[in-house]
């Protein structure tokens, strides 16, 4: 996510908008009549973290950040986009320009569905230059790609399109994410149904945060923490300050979670979620500190199905 500072936005390149999919469905078993909806499987957390782990060795080996226009991004682009590209997606790497540097996002689209309703699910894969980012937001990031995965695993037929992206330059202010979404046609914009954005859902002290933007959207998601006897709170923290306002701004219903940042935590939340009152939710945000030891394994499990149950709710 990030910083709320005044003039840290930066002009981005125009980038070429993405031609929607028309890939026609797979011959496998019979879908399900159109009033079922599909349950979501099961989001390994293990494999989450995995994926979290791979990303600090980037951050490492890339002088201990995945920034954007440094080796540490690119790298942590070409191992998100090798997992996907083996697991039958097809992608699309763009490039744009920030802070006279070259950036890229990620597109991934899974064949079939209906591409005039195109349910998205984004995060940002840009770290700050303090430190390596898992928290913010390689578990967006990795959560995000363990979703898809699990799209292919399942072969999993939706009614409508799903589209996973990864986002550079977000912590520049939204580069990448505004380089798509002005990239896009008229008619484009349109047919992408809902955008959901995941920011930091691992953090060490965490809170549950559901965006009030859309409210089906919002609905989905706090059903589903209903579901598990887990009261939520709405976002307000992160408003307009991540991937999900270009779209919000472009007119597409949008919505997504957050686990805290900075904020700190009242008594009544630590009563109500546990962890330290009068502790901030990540007290590494934006520092090198930030590493595959401040993630709350718990919130990142929870948040992981969560994604995975609106992507399948929505799209069925």
């Amino acid at each position: 996510m990030k910083l709320s500072v005044p003039g840290r936005t930066t002009a981005a390149g125009a980038v070429a908008a993405v031609t929607l999919l028309a890939g026609g469905s797979m011959a496998t078993a019979a879908p399900a009549p159109e009033s079922a909806v599909a349950a979501a499987p099961d989001i390994p957390v293990a494999n989450v973290k995995a994926h979290l782990a791979q990303l600090q060795s980037i951050a490492t080996a890339n002088g201990g950040n995945r920034a954007h226009g440094r080796t540490g991004y690119k790298a942590s682009l070409d191992y998100v986009k090798a997992k996907l590209d083996a697991a039958g997606f097809t992608t699309t790497v763009q490039q744009f320009t920030a802070s006279s540097r070259t950036g890229y996002n990620l597109i991934a689209d899974w064949p079939g569905g209906d591409t005039n309703q195109v349910v998205m699910s984004g995060s940002h894969l840009d770290s700050v230059t303090a430190g390596p980012g898992i928290n913010d937001n390689g578990s967006g990031s990795a959560a995000v790609l363990e979703t898809a995965l699990a799209v292919s695993r399942t072969a999993y037929h939706p009614t409508k399109h799903l589209r996973f992206a990864w986002w550079g330059a977000e912590e520049l202010g939204m580069v990448g994410s505004r380089s798509y979404v002005n990239g896009l046609s008229t008619a484009n914009r349109a047919k992408i149904s809902d955008y959901l954005n995941f920011d930091m859902i691992g953090s060490p002290n965490p809170g549950y945060f559901v965006y009030d933007d859309d409210p089906a959207i919002e609905k989905t998601f706090k059903d589903y923490f209903t579901g598990l006897g887990i009261a939520t709170e709405p976002e307000t923290e992160g408003d307009g300050r991540s991937d999900h306002a270009p779209f919000k701004n472009a007119g597409i219903a949008v919505g997504g979670l957050f686990s805290g940042a900075d904020y700190i935590k009242t008594a009544a939340q630590a009563t109500k979620w546990g962890g330290t009152a009068g502790k901030a939710f990540d007290a590494c945000y934006h520092r090198s500190c930030d590493t595959a030891s401040n993630i709350n394994d718990t919130a990142l499990d929870r948040h992981g199905d969560a994604i995975a149950h609106a992507v399948w709710q929505l799209s069925s």
